[in-house]
């Protein structure tokens, strides 16, 4: 299933059913009264979220929802039927904004619902008019009209910790490395189209690895294809930043990425980073100790010497990742 993380849709929920007039017409009751019903509700649109979805792509291929209207009401006292709710499967992490950017609903519990447009009420009968100085009302009222609205679904996957980097870091190789994701991999940049998730099994802990496109300079601005898929780190408890080690300047391949996830803001730049120098590998064991000690002095941390091709030191950095993890639960 091809992965979508933001569609556009219209909704509209039904208008309310209108009132009735009507007079009760029995032998035995001469001078019969009122008896008209109210009209029913108009149906709700409804979103709701479920676990077993992971991408927006059927709102692509069905973009409008219109739910009925309410059934008029009818005489005897009878109350028009009120129309069904239309209920949009979501999938867990889905925001719902408005045309403005205003965020509405923020669905990450399965099970979790929300009304997206509230049905018109029905209509009143003109048994509802009726009085001491009014016995035969010949008044009722229309249903009022339903909502009419035009929103944008937003996913944001909910993983545990986010791998970032530039693209052609290793981050594929690495999530592949640990975990039983099985994401594209090549010699190329920008391999990765969207975002993956894989859950890491450790000693006592498992948690959620997701990775996302590359970053660029000016990812921020919407350069490379990154951007698209930096709000899904926005709910990633840590940030697992890879470095490649064949290229030789580590401390400005880090930098960049720093740069892109401060513009960005959303509180990605203070989430808990680890930093791992990655394809260690293919580099000669004499560089090592030089390109550990640029990435130090410009991160600021102890980044780990890792390999998701080979496995050398992987075993730590995901100790690490877990910990880490672990304390922000």
């Amino acid at each position: 299933m091809k992965f979508l993380d933001e569609a556009t849709i219209e909704v509209n929920s039904g208008k309310g059913g209108a009132g009735c007039v009507s007079f009760r017409r029995e032998a035995n009751l001469p001078r019969g009264g009122p008896d008209g019903g109210d009209g029913g509700y108009g149906g709700d649109v409804t979103v709701e979220c479920i676990s077993n979805l992971n991408t927006l792509i059927d709102f692509r291929y069905k973009p409008s929802y219109r739910a009925k209207n309410g059934r008029p009401g009818a005489g005897k006292c009878r109350s028009g039927a009120s129309a069904a709710e239309i209920v949009l499967k979501v999938p867990v992490g889905t925001e719902i904004l408005t045309e403005d950017g205003v965020v509405i609903a923020d669905l990450t519990q399965e099970g979790q619902r929300a009304i997206l447009a509230k049905g018109g009420r029905g209509g009143l009968g003109n048994t509802r008019f009726k009085s001491s100085t009014n016995r035969a009302p010949r008044r009722s009222t229309e249903g009022s009209s339903g909502e009419e609205r035009k929103l944008t679904l937003r996913l944001k996957l909910l993983a545990d910790a986010g791998l970032v980097g530039l693209p052609n870091a290793g981050k594929s190789t690495f999530l592949r490395a640990v975990s039983k994701a099985h994401p594209k991999i090549a010699d190329y940049p920008f391999t990765t189209l969207h975002p993956q998730l894989g859950v890491v099994l450790t000693d006592g802990f498992d948690f959620v690895l997701a990775d996302v496109p590359g970053l660029i300079a000016n990812s921020s601005q919407g350069m490379g294809l990154g951007h698209r898929f930096l709000g899904h780190l926005e709910r990633c408890r840590v940030l697992l930043h890879l470095v490649d080690a064949t290229l030789a300047d580590v401390g400005g391949q880090y930098q960049t990425i720093r740069n892109e996830i401060a513009a960005y803001g959303h509180g990605l730049d203070s989430k808990t980073e680890i930093v791992g120098l990655n394809k260690i590998d293919a580099i000669p064991a004499d560089m090592r100790a030089c390109l550990y000690n640029e990435l130090r002095r410009v991160s600021g941390l102890q980044p780990c010497l890792v390999s998701g091709m080979s496995g050398e030191g992987v075993n730590e950095l995901v100790g690490l990742t877990a910990a880490a993890t672990r304390r922000h639960t």
